[in-house]
């Protein structure tokens, strides 16, 4: 590969291009009444922060022993308990304690752009470390997978916390959104992480389809709800 690809500043626009891409685009998806840039802004920085007790989470829950070794069941429990659920969890602690009590956040669709800008603050950072470790193409590949799965994972969140917010059980809701989002991570991770099995990656594919079609719904529902209309 040419020596441009491993560039240091091409390198590092590829890992945080697709996150503010993506930023930019629920963002513009905000019809009503759209947040404060500098308020987004902080969201995604801090959000890249929620990486750090994801790692340590991972860490912890691995120890007893919910570790990849290649098995179905291994494989399951490390993706869903020692990955989703670390990474889930942590995202939505962030988004819990910057954004829920923000008095900008006074409308259901502003649960989904919260949560997704730290969703994809915590993307862009681990995207940074794929790609200055794995070089140019796992960033083009990581544009069109992870990055995108993350945003997934953090629109199911902040659907449900927004209808619980304004409609009730913010609680129980809450859960079931941190449920949700462990579960299509848990998937989608399984399907990459199980190997030897011929085609089993399509699983992920599938899965993440499922998951954008999922947030696509989500997004149209709460734009609809939206007082400001």
């Amino acid at each position: 590969m040419p020596e441009f690809y491993s560039h240091p500043l091409v390198l590092f626009a590829l890992a945080i291009a697709p996150g503010l891409a993506l930023s930019i685009y629920f963002y513009l998806a905000d019809k009503y009444e759209k947040e404060p840039k500098l308020l987004l802004l902080k969201t995604f920085l801090i959000g890249g922060l929620s990486i750090y007790p994801a790692i340590y989470l991972t860490s912890f829950i691995s120890d007893f022993g919910f570790v990849n070794d290649n098995t179905f069941a291994g494989v399951a429990k490390y993706a869903f308990f020692s990955v989703a659920f670390s990474e889930e969890i942590s995202k939505f602690t962030f988004f819990w304690l910057l954004c829920y009590k923000n008095p900008e956040f006074n409308e259901p669709y502003d649960g989904i752009i919260y949560s997704v800008m730290i969703a994809l603050g915590f993307a862009t950072f681990e995207n940074i470390l794929y790609v200055f470790d794995y070089g140019f193409s796992v960033g083009v590949l990581r544009m069109f997978t992870a990055v995108p799965a993350h945003a997934t994972f953090g629109v199911l969140i902040g659907f449900f916390v927004g209808w619980g917010k304004f409609y009730g059980n913010a609680l129980i809701v809450s859960i079931m959104g941190i449920g949700a989002a462990i579960l299509f991570h848990g998937l989608y991770d399984f399907f990459l992480m199980k190997e030897n099995v011929p085609f089993l990656f399509i699983g992920a594919i599938v899965s993440l389809y499922l998951a954008i079609k999922l947030s696509r719904q989500a997004i149209r529902i709460n734009q609809d709800l939206s007082p400001f209309k």
